[in-house]
């Protein structure tokens, strides 16, 4: 089996094979994404392997850069600025800025320009019954001139059209008329859910990515079939959970996210192999650090999730939080001469000071290495040089009064203290207690940040996987094949709506079993979000009974749904009537995943340290600029099961640094995974 992150500095490719971990790592070209995957998978041997699973910020990142094709909008009419009003929701840190304007509106960078936003003459009802008829020669008109302005997709998406799609489907096929074989995606298919801006913005969204990726997978799979590939080839979605690639590129408005998704379900699964179902999740990159919460060994999952602030996608997608802390997160000074790091970074290019490729502000890589956590010797394996010299030089060029120590110092001071707010606050967000959860720290940067932040955080450990910095990509061989179809219809939870539910479950049932072929091996789960009557909001995932939906059955829905929005709230109404919003089913199809090998106990030589290192700077030590500490230095490949360090200690290995703070411990585990406490813990 082999998976493939690409992200947006480096593509990682990860394999198992006769029971062994293979990685290699091959640097992102934004010019021809499939080539270094192509590339990563001809290292690995792509030939013999029976499924290839691939995750990408590809279609993340061209919607942030606002690199896209350009596309139509047609809705109806009186409707084309839904796109720029959004749900007309402030950032906490802009309620009383007058200035600030959500980053894809018309002020700004909208994804679809307003002159390509056209209204169309027709309206729906909400019970799915015609207002108005479709005005044929006036939406003829409207699509005339988005093939005048040479679109290279449309977005269609019209009031009600969950409930009758019969206007959009009309729409489609005057688009492939006049325009001709463009992709168009129609919000009916693409999101069957009620509140309108949603499913605009998410059908904007799908066509998008329609055409980023129609040409990309077309090139991938023919790349992988030229190297020898037969086997499946599959794309994580925003849950991290695999499609085959022509389910995937059908709504491919789901793969948008499916990156950083996939780190969570690494951590799902290894957690479950050492014994630890609840973790808090931090993958460190150059540029952000990504938290999410596992609880009972299940990542915690929402119906949707946001690309920027209020630019909302309608998919099963795994509860992230992104704050920009990373390795690359610049070093700067604040309006009152304070040290301040991130959220900006140095990515790829120029990159951190010591780089030597033209930067010149520290970077939190270059606070490591004045610290002498980084080896300027063994960097990356021994394949980067980076300059201690640079880094000094680019710390000094702040404009502060502070000496050096102590800006060196301050500065990993508070890069630890953003990721432990960080995480706190994910924490805190999602209800649970930090002392009951280990922190799963992975990425490139995260060993070596992360076990500081024990203390502030609370946690119960801090765990360092195997092969940390290409974590998220085995979380790929780790997750299940997954099919989903869900539809919007607001039906009151009682005995008159009972066979009308009863339908719109067999309707869905059917259309999954169609997307699934022959597949019989399968777990079938109903879940519907309801509300209480009067609410604007819905509890999601409530648990819906199989079988056929009689009275009964939906005073089981209801007696869930009560249990659910306790559970979730702390607060149970049993005397307000329930109302369902949307009704979902999913199948889940269960894969091979990847083994971890277990690590052999030590026996007969003792562990040696393969020498030591002097760290400066440190908060434990005093504020003199020639304080010290030594840390001894092991290789991670040389460890066994059993072994302990005792901090401050560095682990080396070929894509990641780990460093044990003095006053903690470390102990290694079964699979190789290194478990840090504080002295004073068991």
């Amino acid at each position: 089996m082999i998976a493939v992150d690409v992200g947006g500095t480096f593509t990682d490719v990860v394999g198992w094979r006769d029971g062994q971990i293979l990685t290699t790592k091959v640097s992102t070209a934004y010019d021809d994404v499939a080539a270094p995957v192509l590339a990563g998978a001809a290292r690995l041997g792509v030939e013999d392997s029976m499924v290839f699973n691939h995750a990408s910020t590809h279609g993340l990142n061209a919607i942030i850069t606002r690199n896209l094709p350009k596309i139509g909008f047609l809705t109806t009419e009186g409707h084309r600025d839904i796109l720029d009003m959004g749900r007309v929701w402030r950032p906490a840190d802009a309620i009383l800025d007058p200035g600030w304007r959500r980053s894809f509106g018309d002020a700004a960078r909208p994804l679809v320009d307003r002159y390509l936003r056209r209204g169309i003459a027709e309206r729906m009802l909400a019970d799915g019954a015609v207002l108005f008829d479709l005005d044929e020669p006036q939406a003829r008109a409207e699509i005339e001139v988005l093939r005048d302005c040479g679109v290279a997709g449309v977005a269609i998406c019209l009031i009600n059209a969950y409930v009758n799609p019969a206007h959009e489907q009309r729409l489609r096929e005057l688009v492939v008329e006049i325009i001709g074989d463009v992709p168009v995606s129609i919000s009916s298919e693409v999101s069957p859910l009620a509140k309108e801006y949603a499913r605009a913005s998410t059908t904007v969204v799908d066509s998008l990515m329609k055409i980023i990726y129609a040409d990309y997978s077309r090139r991938l799979d023919t790349g992988l079939h030229d190297l020898g590939f037969s086997g499946q080839l599959n794309f994580a979605d925003c849950a991290a959970t695999l499609v085959p690639v022509e389910h995937a590129m059908a709504r491919p408005f789901r793969v948008v996210f499916s990156g950083p998704a996939a780190g969570t379900v690494a951590c799902a699964h290894f957690g479950s192999m050492i014994g630890e179902k609840d973790l808090l999740c931090a993958d460190v990159g150059g540029t952000s650090c990504d938290i999410s919460v596992v609880t009972g060994g299940e990542p915690f999952v929402n119906t949707s999730f946001e690309l920027e602030h209020d630019l909302v996608v309608n998919a099963l997608a795994n509860d992230i939080s992104s704050i920009g802390a990373g390795g690359g997160s610049i070093v700067h000074i604040g309006t009152h001469g304070e040290i301040l790091v991130g959220p900006d970074s140095a990515r790829a290019e120029p990159g951190p000071a010591c780089f030597g490729r033209g930067g010149t502000q520290p970077t939190t890589t270059d606070t490591a290495l004045m610290i002498g956590i980084l080896d300027p010797d063994g960097f990356a394996g021994g394949e980067v040089f980076i300059d201690r010299e640079l880094s000094r030089k680019a710390f000094e060029s702040l404009d502060c009064e502070l000496t050096l120590g102590r800006r060196v110092r301050h500065a990993y001071e508070m890069a630890v203290h953003n990721m432990a707010e960080g995480v706190f606050n994910v924490a805190i967000k999602n209800g649970v207690d930090p002392r009951d959860h280990s922190l799963m720290a992975f990425g490139a940067a995260g060993p070596m940040l992360l076990p500081a932040v024990l203390d502030a955080v609370q946690c119960k450990q801090v765990v360092i996987p195997p092969s940390p910095g290409l974590f998220s990509a085995l979380g790929l061989l780790s997750a299940d094949q997954v099919f989903a179809v869900q539809r919007s219809a607001y039906l009151m939870l009682d005995d008159a709506h009972a066979a009308r539910i009863d339908e719109i479950f067999a309707e869905l049932d059917a259309e999954l079993r169609e997307q699934l072929g022959g597949a019989t091996e399968v777990e079938i789960h109903r879940s519907m979000d309801a509300h209480l009557v009067g609410q604007s909001w819905d509890t999601p995932f409530v648990p819906v009974p199989d079988g056929t939906l009689d009275a009964a059955a939906i005073a089981t829905m209801v007696a869930a749904f009560h249990e659910t929005y306790e559970s979730r709230s702390g607060n149970r109404f049993e005397m307000i009537p329930v109302e369902g919003a949307t009704f979902r089913v999913r199948a889940v199809l269960r894969t091979d995943k990847v083994e971890y090998p277990q690590l052999p106990a030590r026996a007969g030589e003792p562990l040696v340290a393969s020498g030591t290192r002097v760290l400066r700077y440190l908060g434990d030590l005093d504020e003199t600029e020639d304080a010290e500490q030594v840390a001894h230095v092991y290789d991670r490949a040389s460890l066994r099961a059993g072994d302990v360090l005792t901090g401050p200690a560095i682990v080396n290995e070929g894509l990641s640094t780990t460093h044990i703070g003095a006053g903690q411990h470390a102990t290694v585990g079964a699979y190789g995974e290194i478990v840090i406490r504080r002295n004073n813990a068991s």
